[in-house]
């Protein structure tokens, strides 16, 4: 790609990456989510909201999620 001006560069990658701020946003939400206090339960309903919301799927969705629960649970697994 080649650009006249910066201001075309700016633009462009201001088009390329629109919306990537939000979507970043989320999946640190997502890495922080921990069951703590919370039930199993309460916990996986906030982590499928977290990975809906972030659309951050697969295999990392799962190692943030043994993560994020209690030691004693990630034993467990």
């Amino acid at each position: 790609m080649s650009f006249e001006t910066a201001g075309e560069f700016l633009a462009e990658l201001k088009k390329e990456f629109r919306g990537k701020e939000e979507e970043i946003v989320k999946v640190a939400e997502l890495r922080r989510i921990e069951q703590r206090g919370k039930t199993i339960k309460e916990f996986v309903q906030e982590f499928k909201r977290a990975v809906r919301e972030s659309r951050y799927e697969g295999r990392p969705s799962i190692e943030e999620f043994k993560w994020g629960i209690n030691r004693t649970a990630r034993q467990d697994l």
